[in-house]
């Protein structure tokens, strides 16, 4: 009787770690290397160095942090992203306002993760993403869905809002941005008017509601 080939054993998905603690670096490859799957091909603390072992290692999966000395993640993304459209990266990151998923995603991430997620719930989206699946964390996407249906700001209008939050007047947002203080009072009208709010303080107050802001300590 013939008996049917083995079947062939898949390598398993190279996992390229960046992120500026340590600690946390250690903390997913025992993670990642608990499973027979996964491997990790290397770990980055910073953004360049993220970039270079990217090129050289084409890895099949990158977990990436969004707040890193240097290169922040949203522009590591997009540089992976430009060396390979079809690059499988999944943010991983203790910052989860609800502006930081929108933003990540909408810039390309495969997936978003938090740091506090149960295993099991990271290894589903982790072989979800691998095997070509858009799939995110039920909570996350329900925030993402909520985010969607809020006002876009666009990046300068981000700017002048961030700057108002730390109380900036009109013409220290006009010296930092480069901008005319006319410049910076059309903004502002935009940006009162995508809020639906009547000045500076409801601006701040309504963008800190939605996760526009963030409270700086």
């Amino acid at each position: 009787m013939k008996q049917d080939p083995s079947p062939v054993k898949k390598d398993p998905a190279s996992v390229l770690i960046v992120d500026d603690h340590p600690a946390i670096r250690a903390g997913l490859r025992a993670l990642l290397e608990s499973e027979p799957d996964f491997r990790v091909a290397a770990e980055c603390g910073d953004g360049n160095s993220a970039i270079e072992a990217f090129a050289s290692l084409a890895p099949d999966l990158v977990l990436l942090d969004l707040r890193m000395p240097g290169l922040q993640g949203l522009e590591v993304l997009a540089a992976l992203l430009a060396r390979n459209p079809d690059a499988k990266i999944v943010v991983n990151t203790t910052f989860d306002t609800d502006e930081d998923i929108f933003r990540a995603i909408h810039a390309g991430a495969s997936s978003f993760l938090t740091k506090d997620l149960p295993k099991e719930e990271i290894f589903a989206v982790l072989r979800a993403v691998l095997s070509g699946r858009s799939q995110l964390p039920a909570h996350v996407e329900n925030r993402l869905k909520a985010r969607a249906a809020r006002p876009h700001l666009t990046e300068r209008e981000l700017e002048v809002l961030q700057l108002l939050g730390r109380g900036r007047s009109n013409k220290e947002m006009a010296s930092e941005l480069h901008l005319s203080e006319e410049a910076v009072k059309s903004r502002l009208k935009i940006v009162f008017q995508k809020l639906g709010v009547e000045d500076r303080t409801g601006a701040v107050l309504h963008g800190l509601k939605i996760g526009l802001l963030k409270l700086e300590t």
